[in-house]
């Protein structure tokens, strides 16, 4: 369904213009009744994320993967203390 708004009521109501778009409506923009610009969804509305659609493909990770401290090196390097840019030669 296109609906026709003028530049008052779009700058007064634009998210719930953006939010008409986003279900797939088209909003034409008038200045003085003529029209001037057209408010178009870009593409399809997204799909839902399906969650777990990489449990087949990847193995399941330990909670400690995601608990457990980081090693001293590794900490280390995520703190900056080591240089992780091999110089090269004749680099000071």
């Amino acid at each position: 369904m296109a609906r026709t708004v003028n530049v008052h009521e779009a700058k007064t109501n634009l998210s719930k213009l953006l939010e008409a778009v986003e279900r797939g409506e088209e909003i034409t923009i008038a200045r003085a009744g003529v029209p001037c610009a057209k408010l178009v969804p870009l593409t399809e509305p997204p799909k839902k994320r399906e969650l777990g659609f990489l449990k087949d493909i990847l193995p399941p990770l330990p909670d400690s993967a995601f608990f457990d401290p980081l090693p001293e090196d590794e900490l280390a390097a995520w703190e900056g203390a080591e240089e992780l840019v091999t110089p090269l030669p004749g680099d000071p």
